[in-house]
């Protein structure tokens, strides 16, 4: 007979928090520890559910790298006593706070879903509840007593993506997440079908949270006529530590020497630059054209076809380890967990 799974469900704040109340018409906090009441379809799955829900919920605007550490905390303090964990948070920044979760927890043997929704879990036609009943069954899925996922993943609209692959594609469409550089690793339908050759393989060590993120870092977007005082005075930000540039299609820049003397400075000065692309999907290959080639030469790091998302949250945690620059640069082109393809 198979065991029953113990899943822990984080509610940190965001839209599937939230049920009306038909008397005032008003919003309100919906009530985790009465999951089972409110959602009996639950109990179909044969799985112990329990909750903590942060003091005060939080909008995902509002989030920052205290809250990320209070996540990690709170899934390295019930890591013995649980067999998965479903993170609930707002969708906005959920690509982020999500990224950045997968390089917090180091040798990770367990599944840590993400999910949220569009509509609030207490209207009609709201994507909330199948996006928490999949999360929850995802996180209790396990085959001869191993989880079959065992890193972190977000869970939108019938697909289960690598989270720190992902991207918010949509403010309306329950479809609100892609993950165009890398294949779902599940798909809900009328089957739960894990594409098992996508899965990371967990290491079998002891799980380690790194707690230090450092956020002294920017993005620059590139966009044409860009001036030199909006490039310099980023790049001369105090204590600035990374940037993440977002450059044209394969990576591409202005040539001009202005442009390339300011990033030149930056990298002398110790800040780490990293290449990323502007589009949906694709990869910055650095010295495919001439516009990127120059970069490559003064030391901007490529970022292959990691996301924006995932960039900022690698950077903060490679930063907090405080490796050489050439370490950096390497670890950085390494693909740590999942987030970027070995091209």
């Amino acid at each position: 007979m198979a065991k029953k799974r113990n899943i822990l469900l984080i509610y940190t704040g965001g839209t599937i928090g939230m049920i009306k109340d038909y008397g005032s018409n008003a919003l309100k906090a919906f009530n985790f520890s009465q999951i089972l009441d409110n959602i009996p379809e639950l109990n179909q799955l044969d799985c112990n559910i329990e909750s903590i829900s942060f003091d005060e919920p939080m909008d995902s605007s509002n989030m920052n790298t205290d809250f990320y550490i209070q996540i990690a905390e709170t899934i390295e303090e019930n890591y013995e006593q649980f067999d998965g964990f479903v993170v609930l948070t707002g969708s906005d920044t959920m690509s982020y706070i999500s990224s950045a979760i997968s390089f917090m927890l180091e040798n990770l043997q367990k599944p840590v879903i993400f999910t949220g929704s569009q509509l609030p879990i207490g209207y009609l036609r709201t994507d909330a509840k199948e996006n928490l009943i999949t999360s929850i069954e995802i996180a209790s899925a396990y085959n001869n007593d191993k989880p079959i996922i065992s890193e972190v993943c977000l869970y939108f609209e019938y697909k289960l993506y690598r989270a720190n692959r992902t991207t918010k594609l949509s403010a309306e469409q329950f479809e609100a997440f892609t993950s165009m550089n890398y294949p779902p690793l599940a798909e809900s339908g009328v089957h739960l079908h894990f594409n098992e050759n996508l899965l990371l393989k967990s290491k079998g060590d002891q799980l380690i949270v790194r707690k230090n993120l450092v956020t002294d870092i920017a993005i620059l977007k590139l966009f044409p006529g860009i001036s030199a005082n909006v490039i310099s005075s980023i790049l001369n930000i105090p204590n600035l530590k990374g940037v993440v540039l977002e450059t044209y299609g394969a990576g591409n820049a202005p040539t001009e020497d202005w442009f390339i003397e300011l990033l030149s400075e930056a990298i002398e000065k110790g800040i780490h630059i990293i290449n990323v692309t502007q589009c949906s999907g694709g990869s910055v290959i650095m010295g495919h054209y001439e516009t990127s080639t120059q970069l490559k030469q003064i030391g901007v790091i490529g970022g292959k076809d990691i996301t924006t998302e995932s960039a900022v949250a690698k950077l903060m945690y490679l930063l907090g380890i405080g490796l050489e620059k050439e370490e950096f640069a390497h670890y950085f082109q390494e693909s740590l967990r999942g987030e970027i393809s070995n091209l």
